[in-house]
């Protein structure tokens, strides 16, 4: 301290953690209290807690903080172990002017508050100096201005007067002095029992939401408003009022006031910030003393930011912020310092009615001890702080946020650091909204890109599988970090767990083990998000009894796999659970849960972007119930309408290849059947019913089984067919007319077999012989369902062994490539290919020349009814 005499001396070391900050300062202001040196705790405490941060912190090193106290002020020492590091002095050419690199904000705030300061370097450490000079102050003078002028003082009355009202608990006035008679021209008789709202004129000031009624519930306020004389006029007034109690615990609120013009008797003196003045007397900007130059360019950054300066501001132990909802019934919290962040995050409290109300967020506030008002500031709850000052961030009169410190002793804090803190304040609020909208607007563009795409993708499917895994991984991990999808059947079902997914894999099948030992979350239909404790409260449980059993076997260093799973598991599950209903056609049929690992709550616009998830899944979800429903009824009744099976017939190979045209279609317009009559005969058909899908799938229902029916009445070929063309007309509009060849088959003991054949308009069957010729096997008659009276007759054709009866539908000889078909010279052609084949394989050899003939998949239905006579085995 140059030539000053050193009159006492302080020395502590920090160890190299966060908390040695806080602890530092501590120690800092109660050596200087302790001193008398109060005019500068705070530019010590400021100074002192950046440079311990820097040393413990950035450098990574222990702190040795060193107070030497003189006649003339005191010097702080911060060294650190950490010498080589580079120190940015304003000589060196190093830009200077970033507040936020390493080691540059503690030096500005040097140069900007000290008298003095400078950095010096020994072998093994670096020492960051201050000196801080004490004003020029009479002694025992709190705080005194200069002498002034007398032209410059204030203007008063011959004698000042000081009026002195007492307002009761119900508002009147219970007491009215001499002076205030004076002043207002009101007699205390006058005014006695009256409310004292009923002589104010309140300001209605653009920002600013607090009414007289307001101050004076209020422990402290001090402030400008209007009295209503005797004669009618406003005088403004300049008031400071108590709040205080009687001997019988009723309270009363004192008021001392006087002329506005003669506020200097009253007034507070203002401490102005902090006056931040670099080395060129330039005055800095309040906004980036307070936040640092460049601010973040984030929300969070910015809001983290502002706490850890009002801690540091008012040497506290905790600070946070709180941003108001659009609507200003809710605040969120944002951001924390000094608290259990995690616990906190996100969570809202109500700004003026219900449990855990925020009731001091509209104006400044200061509370002396917490423990005599428990729960007036819900965030610190349980938190060990006692005295705490808040005060409202306001943009046009709108309330923003709230921001406060928070100390671990009581009586902390006054009205004057209420108003440094407002002070500090008013000048980030606009910067706070601003980067907030810009955060709101982002999310709400995020939002509704995230819903197109999840609209889109849960659009694309109707198997419930596939929506149940994408309501899944659309949500992990952009919503949560783990989710469980609960389906319900019907009404009377209990919920089922379908889905459960995590963003670590290896964590699934525990959380799938525990969730399903749990009772799954009540099916209501409430719309909105609601907190499930069930699964952090089991996890938790089984968590303590491994834990115990481990301990127990006194091994916990040799943890099995499943004592393992067990603590991840209930980690994975141990912050805030939600649940959101999925309500599809006014019915719940299912619940979407979400879950954290961590404390954090659920930001609302996640849960409200969740919300709009869940109504567009429960809808996919229902839409694929109902998709899968009725495909299984169809398939259901396709499959009724195919033949149960092909008959064993002696000495005869038969084979069958039906392909339906249409997705999810068994059944088509095509349709065969080969049935037995009676004793040794047997009834054989292929048909194509004009049309495909459903309409064409009734007739073939009807075809087939008047098919049946007719022939084992005992009617031949022609009256059959006669007999269904009959039928097929009887339907009217939905008729449909039906190309089909029917045949009868009597296997013979030669080893030959004989048909009986009518191809009522279908394609003609084809005969292979044994030389690898291929003729038709019938003459075309007229075709079903167009004409009443039909004529039919039936031909004889007889297989000798080793000959071949082939018969298609239509989907088989007009299958195209462009302009080529395949025709009937086609099929002949393949089917010449084919000698020596049995019918399983002449079959499937048409099918891949089918296939083959064209790339694209085949429009038509398509039926292939191979029968050979095999050749007698050579002895």
């Amino acid at each position: 301290m140059g030539s000053a005499v050193i009159t006492a001396r302080a020395a502590a070391t920090f160890e190299p953690v966060g908390r040695s900050v806080a602890t530092a300062r501590a120690f800092v202001r109660d050596t200087l209290q302790g001193w008398g040196y109060n005019d500068v705790v705070d530019d010590a405490v400021v100074l002192t807690s950046e440079l311990v941060t820097n040393a413990v912190i950035h450098a990574g090193t222990a702190a040795d903080v060193l107070c030497l106290r003189s006649a003339e002020g005191v010097r702080v020492e911060v060294a650190d172990h950490y010498p080589e590091r580079e120190v940015p002095l304003q000589s060196s050419g190093i830009d200077f002017g970033s507040p936020d690199r390493e080691n540059g904000r503690g030096l500005l705030l040097c140069a900007a508050l000290a008298s003095r300061w400078g950095v010096e370097y020994s072998p093994t450490r670096k020492h960051v100096w201050f000196q801080l000079d004490l004003p020029d102050r009479p002694v025992g003078i709190r705080s005194a201005g200069p002498v002034l002028p007398t032209s410059l003082l204030p203007v008063t009355d011959q004698q000042v007067r000081v009026a002195v009202v007492q307002i009761d608990s119900t508002g009147a006035i219970s007491a009215w002095n001499e002076d205030a008679a004076h002043v207002f021209g009101h007699t205390a008789e006058q005014v006695a029992g009256k409310q004292f709202t009923d002589f104010v004129a309140w300001p209605h000031t653009p920002g600013t939401s607090t009414g007289i009624a307001d101050a004076l519930q209020l422990s402290r306020w001090e402030g400008s408003y209007g009295i209503r004389g005797a004669d009618g006029r406003t005088i403004p007034v300049y008031a400071s009022h108590l709040r205080v109690r009687d001997n019988d615990g009723d309270p009363s609120t004192v008021c001392l006031l006087v002329r506005d013009d003669e506020r200097a008797v009253l007034q507070s003196p203002v401490r102005a910030p902090v006056s931040d003045v670099s080395s060129d007397n330039r005055t800095a900007d309040p906004f980036e003393v307070f936040i640092g130059s460049p601010a973040p360019d984030d929300l969070d950054g910015l809001l983290q930011r502002t706490v850890e300066r009002a801690r540091d501001m008012l040497d506290a132990d905790a600070a946070f912020l709180l941003l108001a909802t659009d609507d200003e019934t809710e605040l969120e919290v944002r951001a924390t310092t000094g608290l259990p962040s995690a616990r906190q995050r996100f969570a809202r409290v109500p700004v003026e009615a219900g449990t855990g109300r925020y009731g001091s967020a509209r104006m400044p506030a200061v509370h002396e001890d917490l423990t005599a008002v428990p729960g007036a500031v819900p965030l610190l709850t349980d938190t060990g702080m006692r005295s705490v000052v808040t005060v409202p961030l306001k943009v046009e009169g709108r309330l923003t946020g709230s921001l406060g410190v928070a100390a671990e002793n009581a009586g902390r804090y006054s009205n004057e650091e209420a108003l440094r803190l407002q002070f500090a304040a008013d000048r980030i609020a606009l910067a706070v909204e601003s980067a907030r909208l810009g955060e709101l607007e982002r999310l709400r563009r995020g939002s509704l890109s995230f819903l197109v795409e999840a609209s889109d993708l849960l659009a694309g499917t109707l198997d419930r599988d596939q929506t149940l895994a994408l309501m899944a991984q659309m949500t992990v991990p952009t919503l949560a970090t783990w989710c469980a999808v609960y389906t319900i059947a019907d009404q009377s079902s209990d919920p089922y767990l379908s889905y459960v997914l995590h963003e670590d894999e290896d964590l699934i099948d525990g959380l799938k083990a525990l969730l399903s030992k749990i009772s799954p979350p009540d099916p209501v239909p409430t719309p909105g998000a609601r907190v499930w404790s069930a699964p952090a409260e089991a996890g938790h449980r089984a968590a303590v009894s491994t834990s115990t059993r481990a301990l127990a076997a006194d091994a916990p260093l040799s943890m099995s796999t499943a004592t393992r799973t067990t603590l991840a598991t209930a980690q994975a599950v141990g912050g805030e659970t939600v649940v959101l209903p999925l309500v599809a056609r006014n019915r719940v049929i299912g619940m979407l849960t979400l879950g954290k690992p961590s404390d954090d709550h659920f930001r609302q616009e996640i849960l409200e972007l969740a919300e709009d998830l869940s109504r567009r899944a429960a809808l996919a979800l229902d839409n694929a119930r109902l998709y899968s429903e009725r495909t299984a009824i169809s398939q259901s009744l396709q499959r009724s309408l195919l033949p149960p099976g092909l008959p064993d017939v002696p000495n005869v190979e038969i084979e069958v290849i039906y392909r339906a045209a249409g997705e999810g279609n068994e059944v088509g317009g095509d349709f065969y059947d080969v049935f037995p009559i009676s004793d040794g005969a047997y009834g054989f058909a292929i048909g194509d019913v004009c049309g495909t899908g459903p309409e064409a799938a009734a007739v073939t229902g009807l075809a087939r089984h008047a098919l049946r029916l007719l022939a084992r009445e005992g009617f031949g070929g022609p009256a059959v067919l006669e007999r269904l063309n009959a039928a097929i007309l009887d339907e009217g509009a939905r008729s449909r007319f039906l190309t089909l060849l029917y045949g009868e088959l009597w296997p013979r003991e030669d080893g030959s077999a004989l048909l009986k054949v009518v191809c009522a308009g279908h394609p003609l069957p084809l005969r292979l012989r044994q030389d690898g010729s291929v003729v038709p096997a019938a003459e075309p008659q007229p075709l079903l369902g167009v004409i009443d009276d039909l004529e039919l007759y039936a031909e004889e054709v007889v297989l000798d062994p080793g000959d071949v009866l082939l018969c298609v539908t239509d989907g088989i000889t007009e299958r195209r490539e462009g302009s080529r078909m395949l025709g009937d010279d086609g099929l002949a052609e393949v089917l010449s290919t084919c000698t020596g084949l049995t019918a399983g394989a002449v079959a499937a050899r048409i099918l891949r020349a089918v296939e083959r003939f064209a790339a694209e998949p085949a429009s038509d239905d398509m039926a292939i009814l191979a029968m050979r006579i095999p050749e007698p085995q050579q002895s």
